[in-house]
């Protein structure tokens, strides 16, 4: 796919957005690949994680506008905004929360809009100091729409929320995680999401991907969320990879099969 790079370095994948020349800005071909990609690697049960970053000079600068100014693609957007159930828009984003493994957006220069919406979508979110972030579609008279009231939500304060959206102000990296909207600052944050994807896949594949639906429930799916801790404890206490997972805690030689559910 042109729009994006993918690599595959043994349990963790790494998904680059490459349109350098536009700072990453996200074109209509751009979102239908991070579909297919991450339907993809949903397959594959080989991955334990998964790292999002931009090549170039930054993460994602928005929403490719003179894409969206295109006559056809007006009318494309008009109609996955009347349909019933989730636009494209907020399908490529919100594709990546429903992956069985964690999720990792490595931020730097400009994190703006739609790359804002895409970091947000992530598990963890790992920015350099100097990266500027932004929810910036207020400055073009629109509003977010690209599945923000989920991925936003228990982030930050509903009023920190608000304020952000209403303005469209611009944060630095250090800014952003006082508030709470990215998870950490580093220097390298390639380096520091890499160790942190390592980790994980020190963890049994199945623990990951039922923490990863559980805690989600308590967000999303309230009302679910305790019958899910029970369904998904029983499944786990069902399969291979628990029974590896008490074995590694005794034996660091021990390596866990693949993801057994989906």
């Amino acid at each position: 796919m042109p729009n994006l790079h993918l690599e595959i370095k043994g349990p963790i994948a790494y998904v680059a957005l490459n349109r350098p020349e536009k700072r990453n800005a996200m074109s209509f071909s751009l979102l239908m690949d991070l579909i297919e990609t991450a339907k993809q690697l949903k397959k594959n049960k080989q991955i334990r994680c998964v790292i999002l970053l931009g090549q170039g000079e930054s993460f994602s600068a928005g929403i490719d506008l003179n894409d969206l100014n295109q006559a056809k693609n007006r009318w494309f957007a008009m109609w996955q905004l009347i349909k019933p159930g989730q636009s494209v828009f907020q399908k490529a984003f919100l594709i990546w929360q429903t992956l069985p493994f964690p999720v990792i957006a490595v931020l730097h220069g400009h994190c703006f809009g739609a790359g804002m919406q895409l970091a947000l979508a992530a598990d963890f979110r790992i920015a350099a100091p100097d990266c500027q972030l932004s929810i910036m579609e207020s400055r073009w008279g629109l509003v977010p729409d690209m599945g923000i009231t989920q991925t936003l939500r228990g982030l930050i304060a509903s009023d920190v929320a608000k304020e952000l959206t209403f303005t469209g102000r611009i944060l630095s990296g250090i800014e952003a995680k006082a508030l709470g909207l990215i998870s950490a600052v580093d220097e390298t944050p390639l380096i520091a999401a890499t160790a942190m994807a390592e980790r994980f896949c020190q963890k049994s594949p199945d623990a990951l991907h039922a923490g990863k639906q559980v805690l989600n429930a308590m967000h999303l799916k309230p009302s679910k969320a305790l019958r899910l801790e029970k369904i998904w404890q029983l499944k786990l206490l069902l399969g291979r990879n628990s029974r590896l997972a008490r074995k590694a805690s005794k034996d660091l030689t021990v390596q866990f099969a693949p993801r057994q559910y989906d």
